[in-house]
């Protein structure tokens, strides 16, 4: 959605302890737009609306005085660049708009502008939502600078990269989806007295065009803020328990999207008894994470993968054997390929540790041999060509997570 701009009018009259008329309108912009497009949010109807009352006004021969004040915002998207650019174009365009259907402005135009991002609304929107992690998001607006300062002196937006790292940007998003519209906005205060008052002190016309920026806040040296980390190292419980070491690997990208690769290597045997308990082999998984636990923390909760695997084996236990792929052939010789879908859950349990369930089902296919142990040797029986569907990926992993920002909240350690 393309969204908003706001504007306040409020229309004085009457002497001093006179009547005092009232007035207002909002029209929406479209995200990223500077143009008021009257197609677009009913902004037609409202400013015609606005536009006849205005012209009211000016023509009415009792107002001696006119003072019209603007203030205009935008939202957090985008760079800074771009998006004090859009607030004073959308005051040009809020004032050209007027004068492009024939009202004059009465009297003078004043520019009351120190920053192109509203951080007060911003804040009382916070507070009457529900918004993820919201204590946190507003320590962040309330006592984070709005600036810091490289090494070379450049001007980064400190208190804006805080919030858009804020717990894997799942806050952010959320503004981004149900304040940011509603910020897009230009605030405009058109009084009007009966009798002259005390001059005003306007700013000069030029501040149209050359704005001055007034920080309110201290400025503070400080680094940039690093940017969360999101990664996993895991190993499968139930190949553990059958003695098959193995170890995995999984990788937050954005979105909700990570990638998992993992490997297991057991080669274990007794020719005396004939034992040999034999399987290597790995898989790689694209996984797409979601419910509210993953929204709030990378890589918890519930999630649903594709999967491809690779993998040999050579079982025997005193009877007939099993060996996958050729004798004596490397990993592409010897292997069965397969793959499918799986879903899974990952259980925080401390601090950096979840426990993590899997089930996937798919296909599993590749030649195979029988064999029984005689006279010391192995006596070939049968080639076979597998093709299985069903259940092919059981997993109860440990799960250690790395990174920064990575931790399970409330579960031990530091709050």
């Amino acid at each position: 959605m393309k969204k908003i701009i706001l504007i306040v009018l409020l229309l004085y009259g009457g002497h001093t302890a006179a009547q005092i008329q009232t007035d207002s309108a909002r029209v929406y912009y479209r995200v990223g737009k500077a143009e008021l497009d009257p197609s677009f949010h009913g902004n037609g109807v409202t400013m015609e609306r606005f536009l006849d009352r205005l012209r009211e006004i000016t023509a009415d021969g009792r107002y001696r005085r006119f003072n019209f004040r603007i203030t205009s915002y935008a939202s957090l998207e985008g760079p800074l660049s771009l998006n004090q650019h859009l607030y004073e174009a959308r005051t040009r365009e809020f004032l050209d708009y007027i004068r492009r259907h024939g009202v004059r402005l009465p009297g003078e135009v004043n520019v009351w502008q120190d920053n192109c991002y509203d951080w007060e609304e911003l804040e009382q929107r916070v507070l009457r939502s529900d918004i993820p992690f919201r204590a946190e998001v507003l320590d962040v607006i309330r006592h984070t600078p709005e600036w810091s300062y490289g090494n070379g002196g450049e001007r980064k937006e400190y208190r804006k990269q805080r919030l858009m790292v804020l717990r894997g940007g799942v806050p952010f998003r959320y503004m981004k989806r149900h304040f940011f519209p509603e910020m897009r906005c230009s605030a405009v205060l058109l009084t009007c007295e009966f009798e002259e008052p005390e001059p005003p002190r306007p700013l000069p016309p030029s501040v149209l065009h050359d704005t001055v920026y007034i920080v309110k806040r201290d400025t503070v040296y400080l680094p940039a803020p690093r940017k969360p980390f999101y990664m996993a190292v895991k190993t499968n419980l139930l190949y553990d328990a059958a003695l098959v070491p193995n170890i995995g690997v999984e990788f937050y990208l954005k979105n909700n999207w990570s990638l998992s690769a993992g490997w297991m290597y057991g080669w274990w045997k007794k020719d005396r008894i004939h034992w040999y308990w034999r399987a290597y082999g790995g898989d790689i998984t694209v996984r797409k994470w979601l419910g509210k636990a993953a929204r709030e923390k990378p890589l918890t909760g519930h999630h649903l993968g594709i999967y491809g695997q690779v993998l040999t084996y050579d079982f025997e236990t005193g009877g007939r054997g099993y060996m996958g792929g050729e004798p004596g052939g490397s990993l592409f010789d010897r292997a069965s390929f397969g793959g499918g879908v799986e879903y899974g859950y990952s259980l925080p349990v401390t601090r950096r540790l979840n426990l993590d369930f899997t089930l996937g089902i798919g296909y599993l296919g590749g030649k195979y041999y029988k064999y029984t142990p005689a006279d010391g040797c192995y006596v070939w029986q049968e080639t076979k060509q597998r093709h299985y569907f069903g259940p092919s990926k059981l997993e109860v992993s440990l799960v250690w997570l790395i990174g920064h920002g990575n931790i399970n909240k409330g579960k031990g350690g530091k709050k």
